[in-house]
């Protein structure tokens, strides 16, 4: 067997890790915007401590799942953003006079 098969094995890993780490980039942007809502927006303290841990998983060394595999830090993100985009549109409904929930 010639060494062309490890190669390719890399070159796979290489891709699969870029394409992860692309994803947990632009959550971790998105989660970034997100963080306007968390000044008087009416979001709960819950909701804020959810954010800023899902931030300080994602740059921590201790892991559920090993750094090259970021499934986890991406699930934690959506996570988040998930809840803190169902917190915002409830504090944004109850700012609406004349509004029913």
């Amino acid at each position: 067997m010639d060494g062309t098969s490890g190669w390719y094995w890399w070159a796979g890993a290489a891709v699969v890790f870029a394409v992860t780490l692309s994803v947990a980039v632009v959550l971790a942007v998105r989660l970034f915007r997100a963080r306007r809502m968390l000044g008087d927006s009416g979001v709960p303290m819950s909701r804020k401590v959810l954010f800023w841990g899902a931030l300080l998983y994602l740059v921590s060394p201790a892991d559920l799942l090993p750094d090259p595999v970021l499934l986890d830090d991406i699930g934690i993100l959506l996570a988040a953003l998930r809840s803190l985009h169902r917190a915002g549109t409830r504090a944004e409904d109850d700012r609406e006079p004349g509004r029913t929930a």
